[in-house]
């Protein structure tokens, strides 16, 4: 039998919501052993002066637990 964990993270780029994506993805295999799969859960941007300075990406993180 299998366990799975899930964590919410919101990864932040200068250059695109996919980079903000991977940029979680790879703090969070900093630490989490097993990681599984990952959920885009939402986008959004900061703004200033009419252009997008950053992009956040809230994603789940899938990882099992070991036994």
């Amino acid at each position: 039998m299998a366990v799975i964990k899930t964590i919410d993270l919101v990864g932040v780029s200068n250059e695109s919501w996919r980079d903000a994506a991977s940029q979680a993805l790879a703090d969070a295999s900093k630490t989490l052993r097993g990681i599984q799969g990952m959920d885009v859960l939402e986008t959004s941007a900061v703004v200033a002066n009419n252009e997008i300075t950053e992009y956040h990406t809230h994603v789940r993180i899938k990882f099992r637990i070991e036994r």
